[in-house]
């Protein structure tokens, strides 16, 4: 498998799993090498392509999934347990997502069994119309306010879509919802 700069791969290096990130490539009519960096900055090294392997898919489940997990796992549930539809304090949300797909339920399956990461939720602005105020805004004391046309974008408020709906009159913002840009490169 060829393998770009900036690649994450692994590799056995004193009998022990290693992961590291590709920084240079040199290529020969016999031959690819990899200098892979390890441990931080500490390691360096060059590798075979044959010595390299890309590591496992992380997978990504729904927050409502993780909620799941946690959940079984905590009341020492079995993995029958975990999808078991009928006798279980699932919730619909839960229930609706693995009954409508067989991919999800392996999915969760294999969340189980092998770890998971919990997927990203979309964030929204709530912006009201031009001439009537800017942005739905949480204060630290929990109240909302609005703040006025020309708010600086550090101070409005981001909501998930289970935020807004759960809001009072929160149908009627979701109407109003504006999906929150993200800026390349930048992490929660």
């Amino acid at each position: 498998m060829k393998f770009r700069e900036g690649d994450k791969v692994e590799f056995i290096w004193s009998g022990k799993l290693k992961q590291g990130v590709v920084t240079e490539i040199e290529e020969t009519k016999n031959a690819i090498s990899y200098q892979i960096k390890y441990s931080g900055d500490m390691g360096m090294t060059w590798l075979d392509e044959r010595d390299l392997i890309a590591p496992a898919q992380v997978l990504n489940v729904p927050r409502f999934a993780d909620d799941w997990i946690k959940h079984c796992k905590q009341r020492e549930y079995d993995l029958a347990c975990l999808l078991d539809y009928e006798d279980s304090d699932m919730s619909a949300e839960m229930n609706d997502w693995l009954s409508s797909e067989d991919s999800n339920q392996e999915l969760l399956v294999r969340a189980w069994l092998d770890g998971y990461e919990v997927e990203k939720e979309p964030l929204y602005y709530v912006h009201f119309l031009e001439g009537i105020g800017g942005y739905l805004n949480m204060r630290y004391d929990g109240l909302m306010r609005i703040n006025g046309k020309d708010q600086d974008d550090e101070y409005k408020t981001q909501f998930t879509e289970a935020e807004i709906k759960s809001m009072k009159k929160g149908k009627g913002y979701w109407l109003l919802r504006e999906p929150v840009e993200e800026v390349e490169g930048e992490e929660e």
